[in-house]
C-alpha cells in the first residue's frame, strides 16, 4: 500500500531558458572553430560569461560592418579587379597604391584581428586549426602585396585579403549567433530558494529575516504554498510537499514531525514548523550546483569538422607553398619575384572561403529546422554527438509520463456502492479542493453530486456532506491511524503499480478507493519503440519507487531502468551507462536531472521543465514531446551528412586548385591566375551555400 498522501501534487512547470555556456579560449576568433567546450563551468554564476559571450557576438557584428565597409574601395583601386572591369583608366590616380596599402593595413589588424589572435592561441596550443589557416592566409597575402605595394614586381592580393577577412567574420558571426545563449543554470537553482523567511521567535511570534541570516538551530514558520526556505526537520505541524522538482518523486510526500524537508520544496495545505539543519554550501540546494559544475567541467571537449579539415589545410598550405617555391628555384630559370608570387598564390587559394561558410551555414540552417520542428539547439557540438548516440535515459515525471496524475482504477469495497458511485461521491467531495490530485479525481467523475460544509484535513485529506452522508476521501496513513481496514486483495493490482491510493469513507466506513497514477504520456509507447528501432537502448530514471518504476517501463517495454535514484545519484548512473562505451542522450525536465544533463554526451530538457534542467541541457524539447527526440537524432545525423558534403565541396576546390595555382600544368600552358582562382572559390562557395539550404528532416 503507498502510504503517500493523494495531496498537493504540483506540476513541475517552469519557465523556458537559454542554454548554459562555453569555453571560448579567448573565443579563438569563436567557439565554433576552436576546440568547443560545451559543458564548461560557470564558477558560480553564468551571468558574466553570458554578457561576455554577447559582447563577442557584438565584436564579431560590427567588424564584419566596418571591414565590409573598407572592402569596397579597396576592391575599386586594386588593378587585377580595376582590369576584369574594364574600369582601369577611371579609377586609377597616382598614389593610389599607397591608399590601397592603407586601406588594406587598416582591414588586416582591425579586421583580421580575432584570426591572429586566434593564431597565437592555437600554436601555444599546439593545435593549428581554422584561426591558423585564416590567420596565415591573410598575413601572406598582405605582407606580399604590402611589398608589391612598395616597389617590388608582382601582384597585389589585397582583394583576396578583403575578401576572406569579410567571409570568415560573417561566417563567425552566423555561427556564434546560432548557438549563443546566457549560461544561467546556477542561478536558476538559486532563484528556487525564497531571500526571506519568517523566523520563529521564543514567545512564538514572527519576523521576516534574509535566508542568509538564519543560522543551524534556528525555527522557521513554513505556511501553505510557500517554498521551504532551508533544510531542515519538522517540529510541528503537518502537510504534503511537492518536492518533484528536486527529487523527481511524482507524489506529494506528507510530512509532520520528525520529517525532512529541502529548501526549495512547495509546502502544501499546513502550516510547517522547521528547525534548521543545512544552510549555505551545506544545503541540498547548493550540493547539486556542486555536481551540475563537476559534471560540466569535466565534459570531454570536441573539435569539430571545420577545424579538423583546417588543421590538414594548415599542413598542406605550408608544404604546398614551400614546394612550390622550391620547385620553381632549383628546376626552372624563373626569377625569384615569379616564384614566389606561385607560393603566394598557392598559399592564398588552400584557404577557400567556402571552408569558413561550410560549417556555419549548415549550422545556422539546421538551428532553424530545429526551432520549426520543435526543440532548440543550445549547444551544437553535442548535438553533432546526438548522430551516435547508443543509449537514451529518460526521466520519468514529467518526461515519459506528464507529470499529472490521472484516475486508473475504481475499486468499490460495498456492494450498495459500485465503482460509479465511488467515484461520484470522491469527485463530489474532490470539486471543492484545488489540489491536482484532487481535481483529477473531479475531472474523472462527471455529473458528480453537490457537496456540502467542505473542510480539509491538513496531511490527511478532505470531507464534505453529500446527499445527507458525511463522505471523507483520505490518505492510507488516515484509515492506519484509525484503525480501519478493507478487503484483502481488493487493492493489489494497483499496488503492483504502486498507484496513489485515495479512499473514500461514508459515514466513517470505507466503502473504495480511486487509485490514481501519473499518466504516461500518448507519444511515449511510440518514441521508445522507434529509437529501440535505430538500435538505441532505451532506459528510465527515476526517483519514484521500484513499483511504480517498473509499471511505466513495463508499460512502454523499455530496455532498462533505474529507480528510487537519488538526485546525486543520477549523474553517477549516466557515467555507469557511459562507462559501456556508449554515447549517452539523458532527456529530464527537473532540478534533479541537472547534473545528469550536464554529465550526459548530450543533454536533452523537456521544455515544460524547470528553468534549470532547461538552463543546463544541450537541446530544449519545447513541445514536451519524447518523439521529437528522434526528429533531433534525425537532425544530427542529417546535418552531419550535410557538414561532410560542404566540406567535400571546399576542400575539393583545394584539390583542384593548388596544383594549378603551383603551376604543374605550366608546359601544356595552364596556369591559374588569381582572377581564375577568385572564379573558382566563388563557384566553390556558392555551392557550398546552396547545398546548406536543402538540409532537411524526414520524421
Amino acid at each position: 500500500m503507498n502510504s503517500h498522501d493523494h495531496m498537493q501534487h504540483g506540476d513541475d512547470n517552469g519557465h523556458q531558458a537559454e542554454q548554459h555556456g562555453s569555453d571560448h579560449q579567448a573565443h579563438r576568433g569563436h567557439q565554433g572553430h576552436g576546440e568547443h567546450a560545451g559543458h564548461q563551468g560557470h564558477g558560480g554564476g553564468g551571468g558574466g560569461h553570458a554578457s561576455h559571450h554577447a559582447h563577442m557576438v557584438a565584436d564579431f557584428r560590427k567588424r564584419f560592418f566596418v571591414s565590409l565597409s573598407a572592402t569596397m574601395p579597396i576592391l575599386a583601386l586594386s588593378p587585377l579587379i580595376q582590369s576584369a572591369l574594364g574600369l582601369g583608366q577611371v579609377l586609377s590616380f597616382a598614389g593610389d597604391s599607397y591608399v590601397l596599402l592603407a586601406l588594406a593595413s587598416f582591414l588586416f589588424f582591425y579586421g583580421g584581428w580575432p584570426f591572429l589572435k586566434g593564431l597565437v592561441d592555437e600554436v601555444k596550443q599546439d593545435s593549428p586549426g581554422m584561426m591558423t589557416l585564416i590567420a596565415l592566409a591573410i598575413t601572406v597575402a598582405y605582407a606580399y602585396s604590402g611589398v608589391v605595394a612598395l616597389g617590388l614586381k608582382g601582384k597585389v592580393f589585397f582583394w583576396e585579403l578583403a575578401t576572406l577577412i569579410d567571409i570568415m567574420l560573417l561566417g563567425h558571426w552566423i555561427e556564434m549567433r546560432s548557438v549563443m545563449g546566457a549560461s544561467r543554470a546556477l542561478e536558476e537553482l538559486a532563484k528556487l530558494v525564497p531571500k526571506e523567511a519568517h523566523k520563529l521567535a521564543e514567545d512564538g511570534s514572527t519576523s521576516e529575516v534574509p535566508v542568509s541570516e538564519l543560522v543551524q538551530g534556528d525555527k522557521v514558520l513554513i505556511k501553505p504554498g510557500e517554498q521551504i526556505p532551508v533544510d531542515g526537520e519538522v517540529i510541528d505541524g503537518a502537510s504534503s510537499i511537492n518536492e518533484a522538482m528536486l527529487t523527481g518523486e511524482s507524489k506529494p510526500v506528507e510530512k509532520e514531525a520528525g520529517d525532512q524537508v529541502i529548501g526549495g520544496a512547495i509546502n502544501g495545505e499546513g502550516s510547517l514548523k522547521v528547525e534548521v539543519q543545512k544552510t549555505g554550501e551545506a544545503s541540498f540546494l547548493s550540493q547539486v550546483i556542486k555536481l551540475v559544475e563537476q559534471a560540466q567541467e569535466s565534459k570531454s571537449r570536441t573539435q569539430d569538422l571545420a577545424n579538423s579539415a583546417a588543421k590538414w589545410l594548415t599542413y598542406i598550405a605550408l608544404s604546398a607553398g614551400g614546394l612550390t617555391l622550391a620547385a620553381w628555384l632549383v628546376f626552372s630559370a624563373v626569377d625569384f619575384a615569379f616564384a614566389l608570387e606561385r607560393t603566394v598564390t598557392v598559399m592564398v587559394i588552400t584557404c577557400p572561403h567556402a571552408l569558413g561558410l561550410a560549417v556555419p551555414l549548415v549550422v545556422a540552417v539546421s538551428t532553424a529546422l530545429a526551432a520549426g520542428n520543435g526543440f532548440l539547439i543550445r549547444n551544437r557540438a553535442p548535438f553533432e554527438q546526438a548522430r551516435n548516440i547508443k543509449a537514451i535515459m529518460f526521466d520519468k515525471t514529467g518526461t515519459l509520463t506528464t507529470g499529472e496524475f490521472g484516475v486508473d482504477q475504481v475499486v468499490s469495497f460495498n456492494e450498495e456502492f459500485d465503482e460509479d458511485r465511488v467515484l461520484a461521491l470522491a469527485g463530489a467531495v474532490e470539486s471543492q479542493s484545488e489540489h491536482p490530485i484532487a481535481q483529477a479525481i473531479a475531472e474523472a467523475a462527471e455529473g458528480h453530486p453537490q457537496p456540502e460544509d467542505f473542510k480539509a484535513i491538513p496531511g490527511k485529506g478532505a470531507q464534505a456532506t453529500v446527499e445527507g452522508h458525511q463522505v471523507m476521501v483520505v490518505s492510507p496513513r488516515y484509515l492506519k491511524e484509525e484503525s480501519l481496514s478493507y478487503p484483502d486483495g481488493k487493492l493489489s493490482s494497483a499496488e503492483e503499480k504502486g498507484a496513489t491510493l485515495a479512499f473514500v469513507l461514508v459515514d466513517g466506513q470505507p466503502v473504495g478507493a480511486v487509485a490514481l497514477t501519473d499518466m504516461v504520456r500518448p507519444e511515449s509507447k511510440e518514441a521508445v519503440a522507434r529509437l529501440k528501432e535505430m538500435g538505441i537502448k532505451v532506459m528510465m530514471i527515476t526517483g519514484d519507487n521500484r513499483k511504480v518504476a517498473q509499471a511505466v517501463a513495463d508499460e512502454l517495454g523499455l530496455d532498462d531502468f533505474f529507480a528510487e535514484v537519488l538526485p546525486e545519484e543520477k549523474a553517477a548512473k549516466v557515467k555507469e551507462v557511459q562507462s559501456r562505451g556508449w554515447k549517452v542522450a539523458m532527456t529530464g525536465d527537473g532540478v534533479n536531472d541537472a547534473p545528469a544533463l550536464a554529465q550526459a554526451d548530450v543533454g536533452i530538457a523537456i521544455g515544460a521543465g524547470t528553468d534549470v534542467a532547461v538552463e543546463t541541457a544541450d537541446i530544449v524539447l519545447v513541445k514536451s514531446n519524447p518523439l521529437d527526440a528522434l526528429a533531433l537524432i534525425e537532425l544530427s545525423r542529417a546535418t552531419y551528412r550535410k557538414m561532410l558534403q560542404n566540406l567535400f565541396w571546399a576542400t575539393g576546390y583545394n584539390a583542384l586548385a593548388i596544383p594549378l595555382a603551383a603551376g604543374v600544368l605550366i608546359s601544356w600552358g595552364v596556369l591559374l591566375s588569381p582572377a581564375m582562382g577568385a572564379v573558382l572559390m566563388s563557384l566553390s562557395t556558392v555551392i557550398v551555400a546552396i547545398n546548406a539550404r536543402f538540409l532537411k528532416i524526414d520524421i
